[in-house]
């Protein structure tokens, strides 16, 4: 039954990273493959002999001779446990993306269109991928890409020239991301999971991060494409669109920002500080909109009337539900894998197998290379699944510099190719860049940055 289920979710995965060639979205085998793998489980209870005790991270003792209703009874608790552990993250996202999305309600991004004063290509270069480094941290690497892309799309009418702006977003956005709690999907499981802390990822990967994302920029501002001026047309209509988006702006990160510091104050779970910042938001995004102030209607008429005036009712309209589906389906079908015990006999293997082949992480046994080639299959596959297998694979103690590795690997390894971050795949979708074009012009950039930024953890790690 355990091949079965490993196979079930092989063949979920493949249809999740094949998602372009089958069009069908990944949100559909994830939900498919976690369904099925769980009623495998619990058909096929009495056939496993052993049991992953996912609070005391150990194989559960003499669980192959219990009672079937014992045995039920703790697949329950666990499946309970690993559901409330991704509600964790999914409520923690449907607040940060309900933020961005009143932010973007009152066109506050549009604020930042004025930072952009020159016309220099070189200059531009770098004042997009330090926003995309900087924003990424603190809205997260999607939505900066989208931002930015769209700011992009008004500034650089020659579209061979804002390919490649595009790419050194994606390669910064995913590098900015990597040392903040709320800049990466991944990088926010680790945290949710109680992996890492603020301060030890800032102090960790703020340096490699930076690396990450200036090299392959210097590099590329050498590059004939970015040389000389752009013809930059000054448009009237660019104009914000609400008085009070630069407000907004200001706000909702503040507010954003502002979840970490909760969550160090009053130790509580971080979708708890999530919920009071998008509180807070939607206080003053309601009354800004001079609508009536409520964040729900008994009336569905009344509701409805509102919905149209109101910048939560349309926000939350707005927020991306097959991507917390998605999450929800592939974090479950993983949360399967490792009830079973399967990631932590694999893991194990590799700490006896691995350490060979290269230097061993401080107070660890898992190879450097083990993590660097997480790194490189996050570029291929899906680094979410790949992150939550870590999270059941290995049991080394919060902010152990494993976890930061783990974080920084996952997040920057996906800019190597389009398709391998979240951040590629949307502005593939924005700008129609091609896969072979950005294998071709972007990738050895991103390797270079992800190289780069490797070694200096490497260094960092001895420092700290």
């Amino acid at each position: 039954m355990e091949t079965v289920i490993i196979l079930v979710f092989v063949i979920g995965y493949l249809a999740i990273t094949l998602e372009h060639s089958i069009k069908i979205d990944k949100l559909i085998p994830a939900l498919v493959m976690m369904a099925i793998s769980w009623a495998l489980i619990s058909l096929g209870l009495e056939t496993f002999p052993q049991w992953f005790d996912s609070a005391k991270h150990s194989l559960l003792e003499g669980f192959g001779v219990m009672p079937h209703e014992e045995k039920m009874h703790i697949m329950e608790e666990t499946l309970l446990h690993h559901l409330g552990k991704t509600a964790e993250i999914l409520v923690f996202l449907l607040g940060a993306m309900t933020i961005v999305e009143i932010i973007d309600y009152f066109d506050g991004f549009s604020t930042i269109k004025g930072f952009i004063k020159t016309k220099s290509k070189k200059k531009i270069l770098w004042i997009f991928s330090i926003l995309a480094f900087i924003l990424s941290a603190i809205i997260d690497n999607l939505t900066a890409t989208i931002v930015l892309i769209s700011i992009l799309q008004k500034i650089v009418k020659d579209r061979d020239v804002r390919l490649w702006y595009a790419g050194l977003i994606i390669i910064a956005a995913n590098a900015g991301g990597a040392w903040s709690p709320i800049g990466d999907v991944t990088t926010t499981m680790l945290w949710i999971g109680k992996k890492v802390s603020t301060d030890h990822l800032f102090v960790y990967l703020f340096l490699p991060s930076l690396v990450c994302m200036a090299i392959p920029s210097f590099i590329a501002s050498f590059l004939p494409v970015f040389k000389g001026k752009l013809d930059i047309e000054e448009n009237v209509d660019d104009k914000p669109k609400s008085k009070f988006s630069s407000t907004m702006l200001y706000l909702g990160l503040g507010a954003i920002v502002s979840v970490p510091i909760f969550k160090t104050i009053t130790h509580l779970p971080p979708y708890v500080g999530m919920m009071l910042a998008l509180g807070v938001v939607a206080i003053f995004a309601e009354l800004y909109s001079s609508s009536k102030f409520s964040l729900a209607q008994f009336d569905s008429a009344e509701s409805d009337a509102h919905a149209h005036h109101s910048p939560v009712h349309a926000s939350l309209s707005k927020i991306e539900l097959p991507s917390i589906l998605f999450f929800l389906g592939i974090l479950m079908a993983v949360a399967a894998l490792e009830s079973l015990g399967i990631l932590f006999e694999f893991a194990t293997a590799l700490k006896e197998g691995m350490p060979m082949l290269g230097t061993e992480l401080h107070h660890t046994g898992v190879s450097d290379l083990v993590i660097l080639l997480l790194g490189v299959a996050s570029a291929v596959i899906d680094n979410v699944p790949l992150v939550a297998a870590s999270l059941g694979m290995f049991s080394e103690p919060m902010d152990n510099e494993l976890w930061h590795f783990v974080a920084y690997s996952a997040g920057t390894g996906g800019s190597m190719l389009i398709i391998g971050s979240a951040a590629g795949v949307v502005a593939m979708g924005m700008e129609k860049i091609d896969f072979f074009w950005y294998l071709k012009k972007i990738s050895w950039l991103a390797l270079i940055g992800f190289l780069a930024g490797a070694v200096t953890f490497m260094f960092t790690r001895t420092i700290f």
